[in-house]
């Protein structure tokens, strides 16, 4: 080709690489280069542009070391060090490159790189489409962006939003982290991930992870919001709800609707609609139909209140449950009901305050406080203190009494079996023959007691120190004084089932 052709196709781009000419209303690609070859016979696609090639196309330049240009059908093929500027912020790479001017459509082969700002978007081979914006991956592609990566067999980067949609084995690699997902969509700019499949996020020291199947994470600030089966393990406790907000940095989530917490060491869990965690101060609490279960394998026992507070021990193990105001729990063998509680984790003791009630089988128990040990998933014993009480309504509809400052009681096999009573103790028992024929009243007072049942019936009373004893006729005993003085029978308050524990 002479300097004078070569000339005339150089000038005008020089002159002014931003002009454009239109042919049927389509621009066309213009370019430059060192040289220029073209021979019919090898080069049936078009003209071949050699050295320091620049070509432009509606604001958009291709720098590359060859070309193959087709001016009939406005396209190109570009090899050796290719680049496009896209815009000001953004580029793509690549080895070699196939570019259509009247579709706007660019396909990037071997080395592919997409950088846009801090964002750097690396694979094998890529589809770029100038109208929409969108760059497209189908045979896995690495993204860097800060401090995360993210790798996926299928993804798309809509650039005008600075978002990514990843498609197919997702995972994304962060200092602390490591992120596992069907599908996701990440913002390079808010740094935030949003998932809409089966999601996993593991901690790199193994001890905290999350699941969720929808919802968002923003990787800058370590702020989530999770949906749809969402779950957030702490190396033996877990949480989980219909939709969770979890901070974390300083271990603070919120839980609405369907809130449970599990403990798998103490096998406790917490129940409610609505959830608090704070790991950061060591207590977690639920309110809103809350519960508390002590599981156990033969028979676990449920615990409602207005609010069930626990607190964590350093492990974050549940340490302590506190139950506030209107409590009452049940399980078939034992119930209760009082105004405030506090559980133990380490010796499995219950404290119960503010008018304590408990039923045992046919048996009553109240005090002013009452503390309940559990061995093994069973009633071990029980403390109660301040105008101690034992109540127990035989067939006849009489009531049997205990009373004293100070009770201590102890089970066998869930039964009550050893009754010692400390401090003023006293007594009303129904002596009856074996055909339940009344023999007489007993009332009896003395400084202390032991008492002693088999299958929940009296078998033998010791007082001691100043006894004073009465079988006294049914007819003698009046019937205001047939009960102790601050008798209460609460009987019709007793949770006789699960879901009695909702019902003050």
């Amino acid at each position: 080709m002479s300097k004078i052709l070569r000339y005339l196709i150089l000038i005008p781009l020089l002159l002014n690489l931003h002009a454009f000419s239109q042919d049927q209303g389509k621009t066309k690609i213009q370019y430059s280069g060192d040289s220029w070859e073209f021979n019919k016979q090898i080069y049936e696609f078009g003209p071949r542009i050699l050295g320091n090639v620049v070509m432009n196309h509606d604001s958009a330049f291709l720098y590359c070391d060859s070309a193959y240009v087709n001016e009939a059908e406005n396209r190109v093929h570009a090899y050796g060090n290719v680049r496009i500027k896209l815009s000001d912020t953004l580029n793509l790479y690549s080895d070699s490159l196939r570019y259509d001017g009247n579709t706007k459509i660019a396909n990037a082969y071997s080395n592919v790189r997409l950088i846009d700002n801090q964002t750097t978007l690396t694979t094998d081979t890529l589809v770029y489409n100038r109208n929409t914006r969108i760059a497209q991956y189908d045979y896995w592609g690495k993204i860097v962006n800060d401090k995360n990566n993210l790798v996926s067999h299928h993804g798309y980067y809509y650039t005008d939003k600075k978002e990514f949609f990843f498609k197919d084995r997702v995972i994304m690699i962060s200092p602390e982290y490591n992120m596992y997902s069907d599908t996701l969509m990440y913002n390079t700019v808010t740094e935030t991930s949003y998932f809409f499949g089966p999601s996993h996020i593991i901690s790199k020291d193994k001890k905290d992870s999350i699941y969720c199947e929808n919802g968002w994470y923003n990787t800058r600030v370590d702020i989530a919001r999770f949906r749809d089966r969402a779950r957030i393990y702490h190396e033996t406790t877990y949480l989980t709800g219909d939709s969770m907000y979890y901070e974390r940095k300083n271990g603070f989530g919120q839980v609405f609707r369907k809130a449970l917490m599990v403990d798998t060491v103490q096998n406790i869990i917490l129940m409610g609609n609505y959830g608090e965690m704070q790991r950061k101060n060591g207590f977690a609490y639920m309110t809103d139909s809350a519960v508390s279960v002590l599981v156990d394998k033969k028979d676990s026992l449920f615990m409602h209140a207005d609010t069930v507070r626990a607190t964590f021990d350093s492990a974050q193990n549940i340490k302590k449950v506190f139950c506030f105001y209107k409590v009452k729990f049940f399980r078939h063998d034992l119930q209760g009901m009082c105004d405030s509680l506090r559980y133990q984790g380490r010796d499995s003791s219950m404290t119960m305050y503010h008018n304590p009630v408990i039923w045992s089988d046919s048996n009553q128990l109240s005090a002013d406080s009452i503390t309940l040990t559990m061995l093994n998933g069973a009633a071990d014993s029980l403390k109660l203190y301040g105008s101690a009480f034992i109540i127990s309504k035989d067939d006849t509809g009489s009531f049997n009494q205990i009373k004293g400052r100070v009770i201590l009681a102890k089970f066998r096999e869930n039964e009550l079996y050893k009754i010692k009573v400390l401090g003023n103790a006293q007594t009303i028992y129904y002596a009856r023959e074996e055909d339940k024929s009344l023999i007489g009243i007993n009332l009896a007072v003395s400084s202390d007691m032991l008492v002693f049942l088999e299958k929940n019936q009296l078998k033998s009373i010791t007082y001691i120190d100043s006894p004073e004893a009465h079988l006294m006729p049914e007819k003698s005993v009046p019937l205001n004084e047939r009960k102790l003085k601050n008798f209460r029978w609460e009987e019709k308050r007793r949770p006789l089932q699960k879901s009695d524990i909702f019902i003050w």
